[in-house]
């Protein structure tokens, strides 16, 4: 598991991780910020995997419809059945999730990925991430529903959510970005963006549990458990905040602003 974690580590880092892993505001800038401000230690792989598993059963659960109907569409397909809408949806994820995929296995398999967590590196990710996000809500139309997600929207949203594999970027911000230059609704946006997490967390964790397991430290403790647990809980209520926002009419302003102000803060720590 890495260094030594305390209690108070884990609770923190677990809550900052579930909170941020899907709203637009980038995760690993705020998982950047925190050693920063406050030295503590480097969280682990291992943490790693279990506040992204609690993440995972969060928008599983919240998005539980729309998961059925994939894990529909998984069947369809195994039953030769591929002119079902379920199959369709299926699909799509599939092969939006793919950009990501060969991305991320160049950049582990380089070595590049380390290079890239550098705090400025991250700063900058996050304000131009801001930027773009306020301009696809500002220019994007709300004329198209998640019913109409097709294949031009799957790649160019998959292409969008390889870029999220350079720290800062925001995964969830990125495709939602796409989505709205896209035309679709904010509520649609988001449900795309949410749906198409799901292969691509679960893909990282098994990578990352294969390597656990290769060098021989894979093991399940109580303190894993509870930043599973905890990273579920705060993501499923960012979840649930989100969406209702949304419902409501906000706008994805105050993501943007909230986006900026980070990006200026981590900009300062790095060149300060």
């Amino acid at each position: 598991m890495g260094n030594p974690m305390s209690l108070f580590d884990i609770v923190m880092l677990a809550l900052i991780q579930g909170i941020t892993e899907f709203l637009p505001v980038s995760s690993s800038g705020h998982l950047a910020l925190w050693p920063i401000l406050t030295g503590r230690p480097d969280q682990g792989v291992s943490m790693d995997v279990a506040v992204h598993l609690g993440t995972l059963a969060a928008v599983c659960l919240y998005f539980r419809r729309e998961t059925g109907v994939l894990a529909a569409g998984l069947g369809d397909l195994a039953r030769g059945r591929r002119a079902t809408q379920p199959a369709r949806l299926f699909l799509l994820i599939a092969l939006a999730t793919i950009p990501a995929i060969l991305a991320g296995l160049a950049l582990k398999v380089s070595g590049a990925l380390e290079s890239l967590r550098a705090i400025e590196v991250i700063g900058w990710t996050t304000l131009l991430g801001g930027i773009l996000l306020w301009l696809g809500d500002r220019i994007g139309a709300e004329t198209r529903g998640f019913g109409e997600w097709g294949l031009r929207d799957a790649v160019l949203m998959g292409l969008a959510q390889a870029l999220a594999l350079v720290p800062g970027t925001s995964r969830s911000g990125i495709t939602m970005t796409m989505a709205r230059f896209l035309g679709f609704g904010r509520t649609d946006a988001a449900r795309v963006s949410m749906l198409m997490a799901i292969p691509v967390i679960l893909a990282a964790g098994v990578l990352e549990i294969l390597g656990l397991i290769r060098d021989g430290n894979l093991a399940v403790t109580a303190e894993l458990g509870l930043a599973a647990l905890l990273s579920f809980i705060a993501a499923l209520a960012a979840l649930a905040v989100m969406m209702r926002m949304f419902a409501s009419d906000w706008t994805m302003g105050p993501f943007a602003i909230y986006r900026l102000g980070l990006g200026a803060v981590l900009l300062w720590l790095a060149y300060a």
